[in-house]
């Protein structure tokens, strides 16, 4: 098998999942290859919003717009180059977790998708799906992934 060529991780701007970008990061340099770093959000606004912030406390960051997205965007590609990825680009998508990444993964076109194991054992994960297990399932390309939690 060849080394993989471009490798491809998505962020939430979790500490979780930036451990799966530096995993990630690591694999791309040693492999010599390029990193995609993928940020899906879905921007909120008026009451829709203040309902999601109210439910989601700590990770409501995730729904009020592509400004999070940029900025998680940034702090990704800088923890991946710490890590010694010297080729990394990033892709922030208006859509959701999974479908973002399955598209980001067809058009860059990635070798590898690597996303972290969070919420993979969740109550929540096991009855709505998790991002993990719906990439795994879904995707058409190799999969790694990582223990962040």
């Amino acid at each position: 098998m060849d080394a993989y060529r471009i490798v491809m991780v998505g962020t939430d701007g979790s500490e979780s999942s930036f451990a799966a970008v530096e995993a990630a990061a690591r694999l791309a340099a040693a492999c010599g290859a390029e990193l995609v770093i993928a940020c899906a959000y879905l921007p909120m606004r008026g009451r829709e919003l203040d309902l999601a912030k109210d439910q989601l406390g700590a990770e409501a960051y995730q729904v009020v717009g592509s400004a999070p997205a940029e900025d998680t965007l940034r702090t990704a590609g800088d923890r991946a180059r710490a890590q010694g990825a010297a080729n990394v680009r990033t892709v922030a998508v208006q859509d959701e977790p999974v479908a973002a990444l399955l598209q980001v993964a067809r058009e860059c076109p990635a070798d590898l998708l690597v996303v972290g194991n969070r919420g993979l054992r969740s109550l929540a994960g096991r009855l709505l799906g998790s991002v993990p297990a719906d990439i795994a399932r879904k995707a058409n390309l190799d999969v790694l992934i990582v223990h962040t939690t």
